[in-house]
């Protein structure tokens, strides 16, 4: 029963302590909650799925394009190729193939050598005036022979487009959505780095926010004990009610600063819940609220390097990339355009069959070529334009290199006097220390004012608040210094 209650116990203190280290989070905690559910990254995270099936979209105009269509066609009236009947005339095949006429066949008069006369009697060579001959045999052609039944027509047809040549612009255009989608990935790192910023001052502020909260919650309890001195020196005559309303004067001050500090911390948790994605209520410790972290300052740096890892810089020379391609894709204008072509045409009426009613059909293969000849400049501004293009493309890049350089060294300076400010803050926190002490002493000797002694109290105070100050701002400069430089990468 015994081994059975210490079991029980033991287990219960092990979810205990389970549940306090679910409620302690640290930095890396807050960025993989904010990374995994924050609604920007998800944005970023859906546009390089469609950078990706646009350059999936691009890849398919190398590749031949089939259609197939079908057409239904209703006429009012039948094609009719003769207005009436037709009469043919009859004559005969010559030995070489030719159509020619017999003498029998022909009506007209013909004179003492053989030669046939015109109506006025005039003797005509058949093959040069055939005009003037007079057909004697005719062949019938009806109307209702030359009339096809056009009605109801169905047309089917499939086919297929390959382009051969086009001056290069597909190949560029595929370039172009490649570097969008290598722009949608350095866009997301962009979108998850600055996240990752975004969540550190969150978290560090909180951070200082509870060690300020602890710090003022010292400075009230040290008031409360000088106060209570002070009443008890008053009752016994050796401190006056002026010194008494003084020290109640701090309290108060004291008490309203507590207030603030707690609501502000309130406040900052509630904005790392509302980055994380937590319910905006959650309560929760961080593990760095001692603030013993050990920064170390990165010395060094190689500008070029630097600038070169920016994700500003990766994204400026595909703008570039795209520049270059848009003034080949324009260049392109110049060049001819060559497409293969294949169909297969079926239609009802057959009209390789005489209009019957059935379908027949024929394949047919061909090249088109277009070639560009002259449209008044056009295609020369639209080269020159693209060409300013590029030019503004690289001028920008130079420009923003250079404000990248400056940015490096002004952090690199930043990190160093934060460093500096770091040792003079712990320095002014021993020599705060040590006069509180002799204050404390001199004061129960009476030879220390209650004002002096609250002074030396609020210079105390204030040296340890500047010593928080001095750490967080020595932490953050670090961390801008490390994003300047390109080094803040997410890992995957």
């Amino acid at each position: 029963m015994k081994k059975k209650i210490i079991l029980i116990v033991f287990s219960f203190l092990i979810q205990m302590n389970h549940l306090v280290a679910q409620n302690t989070l640290t930095l890396n905690d807050c960025r993989e909650m904010a990374l995994k559910n924050n609604k920007s990254i998800k944005v970023s995270e859906e546009k390089l799925l469609s950078a990706q099936e646009k350059r999936k979209i691009a890849f398919t105009n190398f590749l031949p394009n089939f259609q197939a269509s079908g057409t239904y066609l209703y006429n009012s009236k039948n094609l009719s190729l003769l207005a009436e009947d037709a009469l043919l005339p009859v004559g005969t095949m010559a030995p070489d193939g030719s159509f020619t006429l017999r003498p029998d066949q022909m009506g007209n008069q013909f004179d003492q050598y053989g030669r046939p006369l015109d109506r006025n009697g005039v003797p005509f060579n058949p093959a040069t005036n055939p005009e003037s001959i007079i057909f004697k045999d005719y062949a019938l052609l009806p109307k209702e022979a030359m009339e096809f039944d056009i009605q109801n027509i169905f047309t089917l047809g499939i086919g297929f487009t390959q382009p051969i040549f086009m001056g290069g612009k597909i190949l560029e255009l595929y370039r172009i959505s490649k570097t969008m989608e290598e722009m949608a990935k350095i866009q997301l790192d962009n979108s998850q780095v600055n996240l990752m910023v975004e969540v550190d001052e969150a978290y560090w502020r909180v951070v200082s926010l509870v060690n300020k909260y602890n710090l003022a919650k010292e400075y009230h309890q040290l008031l409360l004990k000088t106060s209570s001195n002070v009443e008890a020196m008053e009752e016994e005559g050796v401190a006056t009610k002026s010194d008494a309303l003084k020290v109640k004067v701090k309290l108060n001050e004291a008490e309203m600063t507590l207030a603030k500090a707690e609501n502000g911390l309130s406040l900052s948790k509630m904005l790392l819940c509302q980055i994380c994605s937590m319910p905006i209520d959650t309560d929760f410790n961080l593990s760095d609220e001692l603030l013993e972290q050990e920064i170390i300052i990165n010395n060094d740096i190689n500008i070029a390097n630097a600038i070169n890892n920016r994700t500003e810089t990766q994204l400026l020379n595909n703008v570039i990339e795209i520049s270059k391609s848009a003034e080949r894709v324009a260049f392109s204008k110049y060049l001819p355009n060559i497409v293969g072509t294949g169909n297969y045409l079926s239609t009802n009426p057959n009209t390789f069959n005489g209009f019957d009613k059935s379908f027949g059909g024929m394949f047919s293969f061909g090249i088109g070529i277009q070639v560009p000849i002259f449209h008044w400049g056009e295609n020369y501004r639209t080269l020159k334009t693209a060409k300013i293009g590029v030019r503004i493309a690289e001028l920008e890049r130079e420009e923003a290199m250079e404000k990248m350089e400056l940015q490096i060294n002004q952090m690199h300076f930043k990190v160093r006097e934060a460093s500096k400010q770091k040792t003079m803050a712990k320095n002014n926190i021993i020599n705060a220390k040590e006069n509180l002490d002799n204050a404390l002493i001199g004061f129960d000797y009476g030879i220390i004012t209650t004002s002096d002694l609250m002074e030396a109290q609020t210079a105390y105070i204030s040296a340890k608040s500047e010593k928080i100050d001095a750490d967080i701002n020595s932490i953050m400069t670090n961390l801008y210094l490390e994003k300047s430089l390109g080094n803040l990468n997410i890992k995957k």
